[in-house]
């Protein structure tokens, strides 16, 4: 019994160093968003002088300041046409790709599929110099067609990769009984695989909602005119050449955390079973 209730303790023991061990981590990621709150309500003249965690007077009038006064809206409506824009066309063109290359038999597909895959190894800033000429070339420098055109293309090799190895683990079963009922090929991709597809779906789309709602690089490559610029880029807009508004800048930022924060609560679920799909066969 002695040797027993040893290990119990012991497993408990390790078990609490290893929760306290998380939540520390956990408060050391969630300190620097809290901070940036908390100086989202100071002054200019405070912002750096008053360190507590919380404001004694705290100025909510820095978010209408930016919300308005600093045509954040405009940006945020912008960075969530970008978003919705980029998540729709990448899943309907990657699970459409997938499908094929899980489902269809055609010369060559092994090839194609792995140089698809391949340029997934291709770094973002190696590309920025083809990409601008390219975009140039066509005329697309300045518009929401040149900014969201390379995202949905960025996103395809990641998305078809998660697609294929999900439609793959679909029983072929359900699709042969559609086709047996009069189901053409896209009915079948449409409301049967696509359907099934959820858990991966959903990981597919906050990856990319991510991915774009945090874009800079190309947005400060492509967009000038500040009525087409997205979230990341307006923030630029709050530092000026001589005095940045802290204030504003940490409203803004705290004003772009909040959706993605949402909407990964949101898909949370989804999103681990989109992730262990695949690792336990039914």
């Amino acid at each position: 019994m002695s040797e027993i209730n040893y290990e119990i303790v012991k497993k408990r023991a390790i078990n609490f160093f290893v929760h306290v061990f998380l939540i520390l981590v956990s408060l050391s990621c969630l300190f620097p968003l809290w901070w940036a709150f908390a100086s989202s309500l100071k002054t200019q003249a405070t912002v750096f002088t008053d360190l507590s965690l919380f404001p004694k007077i705290p100025h909510w009038e820095n978010y209408y300041d930016a919300w308005i006064k600093s045509n954040f809206s405009l940006y945020f409506l912008n960075s969530l046409f970008y978003t919705a824009t980029v998540v729709i066309g990448v899943i309907l063109i990657a699970s459409m790709a997938a499908y094929a290359f899980s489902r269809l038999q055609f010369a060559g597909r092994n090839i194609l599929f792995l140089v698809l895959i391949s340029t997934m190894m291709i770094p973002i800033p190696g590309s920025i110099i083809a990409l601008y000429v390219l975009l140039n070339k066509l005329h697309l420098i300045d518009t929401r067609l040149g900014y969201i055109l390379p995202q949905i293309n960025g996103g395809l090799a990641l998305g078809i990769f998660l697609l294929k190895t999900f439609f793959d683990d679909l029983p072929k079963e359900l699709e042969d009984s559609a086709r047996i009922d009069g189901c053409g090929r896209f009915r079948v991709y449409w409301h049967i695989a696509l359907p099934l597809a959820k858990p991966a779906i959903a990981v597919l789309a906050i990856f990319n909602i991510l991915a774009v709602w945090n874009e800079y690089i190309l947005a400060m490559l492509v967009l000038s005119n500040k009525s087409l610029m997205p979230l990341q880029r307006g923030l630029m807009v709050f530092q000026g050449s001589h005095v940045t508004q802290y204030p504003l800048l940490m409203a803004g930022i705290v004003i772009t955390i909040l959706p993605v924060l949402v909407i990964y609560l949101m898909l949370q679920k989804h999103i681990i079973k989109g992730i262990t799909a695949g690792a336990v066969k039914g």
